[in-house]
């Protein structure tokens, strides 16, 4: 007779197949950063065997046995339970995909991701247009495989954050949009803010350097990660204890390191926020993508962009560009990162029309998952609702449709979540200052802990304990309410 399985086996077996998940992790890493033109097809095939091999150890029968069983067992802790429920449901989704697809979609996904630098070095899209394509039917099939109630979308997004639809964003956007355009056309009436200041000369090292300093007074932990260059910035994991970031810098704009490295480094402290102990389970992971991307736009936006923030840091600018800045005041440096204008990038968009940015995605990725139309209908599409939408005429692909790394990712049905990611983080602030009534004092001395310490406190150390609404009502009070972050801009930009 077998004997009967344990946690402790559980345990193992999850653990082994985050090490193989991290190996291929580590490798895409250095695929973004340091990896040489000709290692391309050889990183490749050496990320899908990975990836092929980890979906392989996840999904054999003698898992699925040891999770059915122990998901019985009373004698289990509550967070034990709760680590055996979620891999189960992960379990049971992953079946449904075979390991066969799980290879060939990381080797399509590969052959984009190098088509798509490519074809921003050509500054044409239909350089990606083909691979592209190739990984819009593998997603669609995707959505096949896993099922779906309404929208072949909804599944996919479902992978971002459990629950989210189509219904519900559609809605979302729907009560968000008039309202955005609204003070849009208010703020448009008033006197533009001068922000040529951020459009000077920049030293790249200076700026790499300031970056740096940046993440040290958010208490990013440089000892469990580090920083890079990439084209596109982003933040990856090993562990808690090993996380990885990436900026890119431009010597004309200094808004793509300041905002690159705030923003990355709130998806970054919450990673080595993450229980170290509950490593390759669920209670180890980020609740969801909605929820990180509030830590990042938090950090980025409720923090990064206030005044209390700049009151202490921005001595640190002048001292490194004094040229730039000595003649500036900090008034006048917040007025400026925070100037209201539509734009062509989305990630140096202002708060208020970078939710335009993430709803034409949103719509596009919609309909390709559809199949109303397909990548070579992306640029004219993409053209036409920047006019519609933002009223900025799109001057060509890499500053339009080639700009978001994540398409190459076989990324689709992430887009929402950096709008309802704001959403929570406007929410989360607002807590935040209630139970800490002096916090904005504290920051305009530098003192950012408490507001770090609240974080871990209600989101990170949870890991994926709680879905996202049970995180947000937990910490807050109540589930996702647009009106903190209509309050918090109105109140913002009203000030300003």
């Amino acid at each position: 007779m077998n004997k009967p399985f344990n946690y402790n086996q559980y345990k193992t077996q999850l653990q082994k197949i985050a090490d193989i998940k991290y190996a291929s992790a580590v490798l895409q890493w250095d695929q973004e950063t340091y990896l040489p033109k000709n290692g391309n097809d050889a990183r490749g095939r050496q990320i899908a065997t990975l990836n092929e091999l980890a979906h392989e150890h996840f999904t054999t029968d003698t898992l699925g046995e040891l999770l059915k069983e122990l998901s019985s067992k009373e004698n289990l802790s509550a967070k034990e339970k709760r680590n055996i429920q979620l891999s189960l449901e992960d379990y049971n989704r992953n079946k449904k995909i075979p390991a066969t697809f799980v290879h060939t979609l990381s080797s399509a996904i590969n052959a984009g991701y190098h088509a798509w630098i490519q074809a921003r070095k050509e500054n044409s899209f239909s350089t990606f247009e083909k691979p592209l394509q190739g990984i819009i039917n593998l997603k669609k099939q995707e959505a096949e495989l896993l099922g779906y109630e309404k929208h072949p979308y909804d599944a996919l997004m479902n992978d971002y954050d459990k629950g989210l639809t189509t219904t519900i964003t559609d809605k979302l956007f729907a009560d968000l949009r008039p309202q955005l355009s609204t003070l849009l056309e208010k703020i448009a009436t008033k006197p533009q803010f001068d922000n040529s200041m951020l459009h000077q000369h920049f030293d790249k090292n200076v700026q790499w350097d300031t970056g740096i300093e940046i993440l040290k007074r958010m208490h990013f932990n440089f000892d469990a990660g580090r920083q890079d260059i990439s084209e596109h910035p982003f933040t990856t994991n090993f562990s808690s204890t090993d996380v990885r970031v990436t900026t890119r810098v431009d010597e004309n704009d200094f808004n793509n390191m300041l905002w690159s490295c705030i923003h990355e480094g709130g998806h970054a402290l919450y990673e080595q926020g993450l229980p170290n102990n509950e490593y390759g389970m669920p209670l180890g992971e980020y609740c969801s993508l909605s929820i990180h991307e509030s830590q990042s736009r938090l950090w980025e936006n409720c923090i990064g962009r206030g005044l209390p923030f700049w009151n202490h840091n921005y001595a640190l600018i002048q001292e490194k560009f004094p040229h730039q800045f000595k003649h500036k005041t900090v008034e006048q440096f917040y007025a400026a990162i925070n100037q209201v204008q539509p734009s062509l990038i989305r990630t140096e968009a202002d708060e208020l029309t970078y939710h335009f940015h993430v709803m034409i995605r949103y719509e596009i990725e919609k309909l390709l998952i559809e199949g109303t139309i397909s990548a070579k209908d992306i640029p004219a599409y993409w053209n036409e609702h920047y006019k519609k939408y933002l009223g900025v005429t799109v001057p060509d692909d890499v500053r339009g449709c080639l700009q978001d790394v994540h398409w190459s990712h076989g990324s689709f049905g992430y887009f929402a979540t950096y709008s309802i990611g704001s959403l929570y983080a406007a929410q989360f602030f607002a807590a935040i200052k209630k139970a800490l009534s002096n916090v904005e004092e504290e920051i305009s001395k530098g003192n950012n802990l408490p507001v770090l310490l609240w974080l871990q406190k209600n989101i990170y150390t949870h890991g994926r304990y709680y879905n996202s609404e049970d995180i947000c009502k937990n910490a807050t009070g109540e589930t996702l309410n647009s009106k903190y972050f209509i309050g918090y801009i109105m109140n913002k930009y009203t000030q300003i």
